[in-house]
């Protein structure tokens, strides 16, 4: 059972005025599921959690984030650094959009 919290309307309010949103904090506190049913279905996900998939981030940053259908949710972000730089080329290219990118990380 999926229990609302307080901030998901704050997470909805950011996505209509930014274009990226991370949401930061301790593994298994809930921060995929929380992002997760604040969009469903209309964003894409994909986690980097995944050996292969994380490799493929890694090792071919464009071609990763150019393979993305948006909006999406990049889950632990912080396994691909290299993906950073790709991403603000893209949002920097997509000035009226919003929201386009979510992601998670954790320590």
């Amino acid at each position: 059972m999926y229990i609302t919290r307080t901030i998901s309307q704050q997470i909805l309010e950011a996505n209509k005025g930014f274009k990226v949103i991370l949401l930061t904090g301790p593994r298994q506190i809930g921060k995929t599921t929380l992002l997760e049913n604040l969009q469903k279905p209309s964003r894409s996900y994909i986690s980097l959690d995944t050996l292969d998939i994380r490799l493929g981030a890694k090792e071919d940053p464009a071609g990763f984030i150019d393979r993305l259908r948006l909006p999406v949710l990049i889950d632990e972000v912080q396994y691909a650094p290299e993906l950073f730089s790709n991403i603000k080329m893209i949002i920097d290219k997509e000035k009226n959009k919003r929201g386009l990118f979510w992601m998670t990380g954790s320590q």
